[in-house]
């Protein structure tokens, strides 16, 4: 089920005021998701987010725990939400759900494109220097997903897996696999065909491979 769903306009984040779309409040009705994102959802740089392959920002609750283990003094400020996601739920996780994955939400038919990849302005919203760096290093950042069919979608309706590639490949998978100090070439090669994989992270895994070569 989904616990709760987020949108939220771009406002300045402190301390230099840099335009930010991490700013969401929940939903408390229906909301149409369509090809780019919730209506009436906004992204400050549609450079880096937002677009097509991620649509929809999916953060696990349940990671929220660790976040406040980590950081004590923030615990009050690790609530659903706070990350910038869209969507909430818990029992799935970076270990649970794979690229490609397909789920029914509500109305709506999403597909897992990519991990999401942290950014400096979680540190600048929660004044903790350390936090985008511990949310990479434990692939706890949350996943993205495009749409296949759009819809109406609320907080309560059912989240179900109904597609998944015959050789599925975990978040954390991925994660570890690319960010590895000296991936393994071939295994790289073999994640950048995942079916569903955005072209983005083909792109990011194929200049990956080029460098290694470069560097052999």
């Amino acid at each position: 089920m989904i616990a709760a769903v987020f949108a939220g306009s771009v406002r300045p984040l402190p301390p230099e005021g840099h335009p930010s779309g991490i700013f969401k409040k929940a939903v408390a009705g229906p909301i149409l998701l369509g090809p780019e994102g919730l209506q009436g959802d906004e992204q400050a740089d549609r450079r880096v987010h937002g677009g097509p392959w991620k649509a929809l920002h999916h953060y696990a609750a349940e990671n929220y725990a660790r976040l406040a283990a980590a950081f004590p003094d923030k615990t009050a400020l690790f609530v659903p939400g706070s990350l910038g996601e869209n969507v909430s739920t818990t029992g799935w996780d970076e270990d649970a759900v794979c690229i490609g994955d397909i789920f029914r939400i509500g109305a709506a038919t999403v597909q897992v494109s990519q991990p999401r990849q942290p950014c400096w302005k979680i540190n600048h919203k929660f004044g903790e220097d350390e936090l985008m760096r511990f949310v990479a290093e434990h692939c706890i950042a949350g996943w993205y997903y495009r749409v296949i069919e759009g819809g109406i979608i609320a907080a309560g309706d059912p989240f179900e897996l109904i597609g998944r590639n015959a050789e599925p490949v975990t978040l954390r998978h991925l994660w570890f696999a690319f960010r590895a100090h000296r991936p393994d070439q071939t295994e790289l090669a073999r994640l950048r065909d995942i079916p569903g994989l955005s072209p983005n992270w083909v792109q990011k895994i194929d200049e990956r491979i080029a460098w290694l070569k470069q560097t052999r």
